[in-house]
Parts: C-alpha cells; sequence; structure tokens
C-alpha cells in the first residue's frame, strides 16, 4: 500500500516542520536548498529526466510539497525482493557521503537486464514498511500483478544509481548534491555546472546552526554562514570509472588562478575580481581533468596572484585559509594556500590543483603533510591561467593518498607515458641540510633519518653525501660567477618580479585606470613589493637572470650536477632535502 508522511513541510510562506520528505526547502534564484534529518541539500533547477507519474500520484496527496528525495536503483535481478533492496542500501551507505536513508522516501527501480522481471510485491512490501518508503515506482519491464505497493511509472532519459530529488508538481528530477560547510575558508567560490559546458556560482549556502528554524520568504536564499560558504558535492554513486573517464566522480577545487568558464576570477584580488568578467572558456590543465572524469566543485584561495604573502598581515584582500594540522593556528604555507589546507582538512574533497613556481605546491603539502608536486615545466600546458614567470610556472595536485596522488598525475600530464625499468641507483643528500643548523628539532631529524634509510633499502644502494656549493665551486661553467649565491641569489626574485609585473601588473594598472578614472587598484604588500622590484630591474634585470638560470640548469642536468638524465631510470640519481620540517609556524607571528 502506498503511504505517505503524516506531515510534510510546507515550502512557501511558513515555518517548517521536519519530515523525511523535503524537511526544508527553499527556493533560491537558481535552485532549492533542502535539508533531510539536518543535513542540508543543494536541489538545483536543471533537471536531468522526468518521472511523469510522480506528479500524478503524489501532487494532490502532498499539494504543499514541492520535492522529495527519491532513491534510482538499477537491478538485473529477474525477481527483485527486499533482500536485494536491503543489499542496495547497504552498498550505497557505505559508498556514498550524499545518500542517506532519509532518499528512501521514494523509490525508482530500473531494469538493465533481459527477459522479463517482476518485483516480488508481499516482499516489497515488507521493505516499504521497514523503509518508510512512500512510493515505490518500477519501470514498465517489471510485471507488478496489480499490486498496491508498486507504481509503473516511466523514466525519460537515463540516470545513474544514487540518490536525488523530484518535483510533485512535475515529475523533473534533479541532481542531489549535499552541502558542506568550508570551516577552513579555503574556498573563495563554490560553484556548480551550468549544464552548458561551463559554471556559475552555487546559489545555496547554509546558515550555521539555524537551519530547522529559519523562517521562508518567496526567494529566500539561505545565507552565507560564519564558517565560511556551503559547497555543493554530487553523489559518488552518479560515476563509474572506465578508460576514457579514469578519474570519473573525483570531487576537484581548483586554484584561484586557473580560469575556468563561466565564474570570474579573482588571483586572491578583489579589484581584479571585479575588473574582468566571468571566463569565456576553460583553461587546458582544468579542462584536461574535467575531460577525464574529475568534478569540479569550486575556485579556492590563493595568496594574491601566486605571490608569497604571510599570514595574516599581508592578506589583506581575502583571509588566508587555516591550517587544519596542530592547533588550527599554524601557518598553511603558500602560495597554494586553499588547495592545500582543504585537502588536510576535507575528507569530502578528493583532489585540489594548485601551481608552483618556487615552492607553492610543495609548501603547503608539507605544511597540511599531504602529498603533492612540482612536475617538470610543460607538463601540461597553462593557458588561461594567471601567470608568475612563464618558463618557471607549473601546476600540480594535492591528494591525501599516495594512490589518489599517482592515478591523476599518470593521466593528466600528456606526456606521462614514459615507463623506465629501473629506479635510480643513487641517492644525493646535502648533508648541511640536515644537520643541527638546518633542522633544529631533534624529534623531526630522527624522521628524516627514518625515511632516509628506508629509501636506502628500498633502493638497495648507500645515500651520497654531497656538497652543491663545493661542488659548483669546482666544476662551474667558465665565466660563470664565482659561486652560486653570487649567481642566484636575486635570479629568482628577479624572474617573477619583472615578468608578473610586465605581463599582469602593467595591463592590470591599464584596464582598471581606464574603467575607474584613472584609479589604481588595491594590491597587497608582498605582489606590490614584488612588482616595484620588477619596475626597478625591467626587462635587462630579467634578461640577466635568466641566463644566469639557464647556466646553472646546465650545469645541474650535466655530468657535474646532480640532475643528469638517464634513459633507464629517468635520472641517475634522486636529490632529497627537508623541505618542511613539522617546526611551529603561527599564523599571529609576523616575520616580514
Amino acid at each position: 500500500m502506498v503511504k505517505f508522511p503524516h506531515s510534510a513541510a510546507v515550502l512557501l510562506g511558513a515555518l517548517p516542520v521536519l519530515d523525511v520528505f523535503a524537511s526544508v526547502a527553499a527556493e533560491t534564484a537558481r535552485g532549492r536548498v533542502a535539508v533531510l534529518n539536518g543535513v542540508p541539500y543543494y536541489v538545483g533547477d536543471i533537471a536531468v529526466a522526468r518521472i511523469a507519474e510522480v506528479a500524478l500520484s503524489a501532487a494532490n496527496l502532498l499539494p504543499e510539497v514541492d520535492v522529495v528525495p527519491i532513491t534510482v536503483i538499477s537491478s538485473n535481478s529477474s525477481s527483485f525482493t527486499s533482500s536485494e533492496l536491503d543489499g542496495v542500501i547497504a552498498n550505497y551507505l557505505a559508498r556514498d557521503d550524499v545518500f542517506s536513508t532519509s532518499f528512501l522516501g521514494a523509490v525508482y527501480l530500473s531494469y538493465t537486464g533481459s527477459g522479463s522481471p517482476v518485483v516480488e510485491d508481499e516482499s516489497i512490501a515488507i521493505a516499504v514498511d521497514n523503509h518508510d518508503t512512500s512510493l515505490f515506482f518500477a519501470s514498465p519491464a517489471y510485471a507488478v500483478n496489480a499490486s498496491q505497493s508498486v507504481i509503473k511509472a516511466c523514466l525519460t532519459g537515463e540516470l545513474p544509481n544514487g540518490p536525488y530529488f523530484v518535483s510533485t508538481k512535475s515529475g523533473h528530477v534533479f541532481e542531489a548534491h549535499r552541502l558542506y560547510e568550508d570551516t577552513h575558508y579555503t574556498f573563495l567560490e563554490p560553484a556548480v555546472s551550468d549544464g552548458q559546458g561551463g559554471y556559475r556560482v552555487l546559489s545555496a549556502n547554509i546558515e550555521v546552526g539555524h537551519i530547522p528554524h529559519v523562517p521562508f520568504a518567496r526567494w529566500l536564499t539561505c545565507t552565507q554562514g560564519i564558517l565560511g560558504p556551503s559547497i555543493a558535492v554530487p553523489s559518488r554513486l552518479y560515476y563509474t570509472v572506465t578508460p576514457e573517464k579514469p578519474l570519473a566522480g573525483l570531487r576537484m577545487g581548483v586554484k584561484d588562478i586557473f580560469h575556468v568558464k563561466g565564474l570570474r576570477t579573482s588571483g586572491g584580488n578583489r579589484a581584479y575580481y571585479s575588473l574582468y568578467e566571468p571566463r569565456n572558456a576553460t583553461g587546458t590543465a582544468i579542462q584536461r581533468l574535467i575531460d577525464l572524469g574529475a568534478v569540479f566543485v569550486g575556485k579556492m584561495g590563493t595568496v594574491q596572484f601566486a605571490n608569497g604573502d604571510r599570514p595574516t598581515a599581508d592578506w589583506v584582500d581575502f583571509h588566508c585559509p587555516f591550517n587544519p594540522r596542530g592547533d588550527g593556528y599554524q601557518v598553511p604555507s603558500g602560495s597554494s594556500s586553499g588547495p592545500g589546507a582543504g585537502i588536510g582538512a576535507y575528507e569530502w574533497l578528493d583532489i585540489a590543483i594548485g601551481s608552483d613556481t618556487g615552492g607553492s605546491m610543495r609548501g603547503p603539502a608539507g605544511a597540511q603533510g599531504v602529498y603533492g608536486n612540482r612536475p617538470s615545466t610543460g607538463a601540461v600546458d597553462l593557458d588561461e591561467v594567471i601567470p608568475l614567470c612563464d618558463g618557471l610556472d607549473t601546476t600540480g595536485v594535492f591528494a591525501r593518498s599516495a594512490e589518489t596522488w599517482s592515478r591523476v598525475v599518470s593521466v593528466w600530464y600528456q606526456d606521462f607515458g614514459a615507463d623506465y625499468p629501473s629506479y635510480p641507483d643513487k641517492i644525493f643528500y646535502p648533508s648541511a641540510s640536515f644537520g643541527e643548523d638546518a633542522v633544529a628539532s631533534s624529534d623531526a631529524r630522527r624522521v628524516i633519518e627514518q625515511f632516509v634509510s628506508k629509501f636506502e633499502r628500498f633502493l638497495g644502494t648507500n645515500r651520497t653525501h654531497v656538497d652543491v656549493d663545493a661542488t659548483w665551486n669546482s666544476t662551474k661553467p667558465a665565466g660563470a660567477p664565482n659561486t652560486l649565491q653570487d649567481m642566484l641569489h636575486y635570479t629568482y626574485g628577479t624572474l617573477v618580479s619583472v615578468y608578473q609585473w610586465l605581463h599582469l601588473g602593467v595591463p592590470l594598472f591599464s584596464d582598471y585606470a581606464a574603467k575607474y578614472d584613472g584609479r589604481t587598484p588595491y594590491i597587497n604588500p608582498g605582489p606590490l613589493l614584488r612588482w616595484n622590484i620588477g619596475r626597478e630591474r625591467g626587462q635587462a634585470g630579467w634578461d640577466e637572470a635568466w641566463a644566469n638560470k639557464t647556466i646553472f640548469k646546465n650545469w645541474w642536468s650535466g655530468a657535474a650536477g646532480f640532475g643528469a638524465h638517464n634513459n633507464d631510470s629517468c635520472s641517475d640519481g634522486i636529490y632529497i632535502y627537508p623541505n618542511s620540517i613539522g617546526a611551529p609556524d603561527y599564523r599571529d607571528e609576523y616575520v616580514g
């Protein structure tokens, strides 16, 4: 027997009554916010299918309910029983954080086998009672034997298994997105698909601590909570990994220097965000991940224009994300601060994309204790990205597990296909970098030493103690500066300062002045200092710095250096150094 709840939530114009059906739902400008048993969901406004019979079955009996949760189940079983239903539910609960038993208020069963399937009516009737299911639909392929518990219904369009919402007025089906609070301020702008190959800003945010009691208005949007915006993530059940989609379903945040179609880019700067319109294209690096199946959920925080601001004083336009490690007040490092902190903080986020020019991936990876990489330059195209320095800029991925990290990089970088038959047989160990002066903590030194020892055993070799400065002094190219300090002290700073000033600062100032009566945009202290240096040193300074960088690169990759190529093992050896040592670094201590 089809049964309905004793009470249902009034969606507009009244206070809600909590119930399994849309316990709280409110219209937003682009979709709805619904709350099921205290968990908020974004319903959206893009229909993915339709079940016309829902409107016929529910509209008159639930006149005040706009949408109801529904679970889609596909089965190839010729006889669908309550035990199979229980198994499916257990599987969904184990695999997905969006699905819950609240979505069993309605069920749609589709058949993927051959032959003439049957729904065991008496068995399903028991399951309907056990799971408090009010509407049980089955595709026309099923014989239902004049069931009072099962309604035959047509689903227009194919749907993956999982939780959805369905309109009681039209029968249109919408994907369910769970709303998570960004409690560590790692996101700048949450986003959802616009259904046309681009994205739009998520218009639904949850109000922390007040969801069950928020009064309704006709165009209510639940407001941003004090702990940050809400991020909408779709059900993991919607996605199946295939050879064409090896990253299917991986939820992905992206550092807000990468342009994404339909969204503005901030680069961590409010003036830049306001000045330029939403983008017409997504850059190659991000689009490739999307094409491989990754699910983009929003833009994440960055040090302004991928530079090196120090929290908290230098972070003027936007607040620095919070590092989840330790006591929660450690510096998250940068410039990929949001992606690094987000992966460290949230189990519901699978990967985050950042950039690295002088350490912007490696620093946050170490500070948050996650996996992150700086690949070789050119590993993936960097069009549609705010630049720091072309020729040095790269992009990497953060992940909490080596398996996920490897899964992404092995398909993301276009030329990653090379397979080497052996590992390098040398470990280059710069002794001065591991001593007490460099690593003050004895605990840290012990952990590092344990790792190096295990690394030696894995490669079947012993470390080679090296001194880079001494090696340079004795093998440097003719005409090169006497010491590495002489040659490289200003090299990196000059390269990034001049390049970004000429290729970002100059056009930004010009465009801003043209639109705003000659005024100049506000720039945070860190990038402003660098841009002033860029003005002073100019193209001539950049040319000299690039020449020095090239001299060093050629030396490092040659026979005298430590990065020589090897056809069997990629490189002759592996150079290791302590990038992060776990020392306290508080965000309220300004060090320059």
